[in-house]
């Protein structure tokens, strides 16, 4: 029985930390309505575009708020470099919106989504 529990305790611990180094893109998908990040930023696309800019910024706070929330899942599965590129995304698009910059914040949003997709990969 000893010897079991010595060789079965590491075998599943490192199984259990290989799952969740490799659960980033199950971890990335949305739970529910309010941690959808993709439709978020198509939706903060749309505004920009309309230049509806009390929109882009209700949108943009629902956004950080569902940026907060995935990030807590995923934070023990991807790269720091990427979760730190798509914050400072958000921060630079919360620039441009107050500037009301069109083109820096498509910009931004472009890039926060390509940041998005990347996750993971």
């Amino acid at each position: 029985m000893r010897r079991f529990l010595v060789i079965a305790i590491p075998i599943i611990t490192l199984a259990l930390f290989i799952m969740i180094m490799l659960s980033g893109n199950y971890l990335k998908q949305p739970l529910g309505t309010s941690d959808n990040i993709p439709k978020t930023i198509e939706g903060i696309i749309e505004d920009v575009m309309d230049e509806n800019w009390e929109g882009v910024e209700r949108e943009t706070n629902n956004l950080e708020a569902a940026w907060k929330k995935v990030v807590r899942r995923i934070q023990f599965s991807l790269e720091r470099d990427e979760i730190n590129s798509f914050t400072t995304n958000l921060a630079r698009l919360q620039g441009a919106i107050l500037a009301k910059d069109k083109p820096s914040a498509l910009v931004e949003l472009k890039e926060a989504y390509q940041h998005w997709e990347g996750l993971g990969q």
